[in-house]
C-alpha cells in the first residue's frame, strides 16, 4: 500500500501549454463512492487499475496495478460508471519536481487543474507563476465526482 499526497490548484492562464507534451487519459470508476474509489485508467499504451481510500486531509491510501490494455477497454466500455473522463495531462518539470497539468475534455471541458504528489504532508515545494488557487479539498475538483457533477453543468 502507498500513501498518496497531492495537492490541486486551478491554472491561470495556457503558458503551461508550452512545456510539455500532452497524453490521452481516458478513465472510468467501478466505485466512485468517498469511503472508496476503484479506477480503470489508460494512458498512451499502458493500463492500471487503481484503489484509493477516503482522503485525509491531502493524503489517502493508494495501490495501483498494471493490467492489459484489452482488460483496461473491456471494463471501460462495460462496467465503468458514465460519462468516462477524458483528459490530456502533460507533465512539466519546475524546480526539480513534477506538476501534472490535466486539461480535461468531453463534459468537463473548459477543466484545467495542476497537481503535485508530495513526499509527505509537510513537504515545502514551488508554484510556477501559472498555477492559481488551491482546490485540493474543495470536492468538486475530485475526478469521481466530475462523473455526477461534471463541469459543464455548473
Amino acid at each position: 500500500m502507498g500513501i498518496e499526497i497531492e495537492h490541486k490548484f486551478l491554472v491561470r492562464d495556457e503558458r503551461w501549454k508550452t512545456l510539455g507534451q500532452g497524453v490521452l487519459l481516458r478513465q472510468g470508476y467501478l466505485s466512485s463512492v468517498a469511503e472508496r474509489t476503484v479506477r480503470v485508467r489508460i494512458e498512451g499504451d499502458a493500463a492500471t487499475l487503481t484503489i484509493k481510500g477516503r482522503n485525509l486531509g491531502a493524503s489517502r491510501a493508494e495501490w495501483e496495478y498494471a493490467i492489459p490494455i484489452a482488460d483496461a477497454q473491456a471494463l471501460l466500455d462495460g462496467l465503468c460508471e458514465r460519462p468516462l473522463i477524458e483528459k490530456r495531462r502533460y507533465r512539466i518539470p519546475f524546480q526539480g519536481m513534477t506538476w501534472e497539468v490535466d486539461e480535461f475534455l468531453g463534459e468537463n471541458a473548459g477543466l484545467v487543474v495542476a497537481e503535485i504528489e508530495l513526499q509527505s504532508e509537510q513537504q515545502e515545494f514551488a508554484k510556477p507563476d501559472w498555477v492559481g488557487e488551491e482546490v485540493t479539498h474543495d470536492a468538486r475538483y475530485f475526478n469521481a465526482n466530475l462523473l455526477r457533477h461534471p463541469f459543464s453543468k455548473w
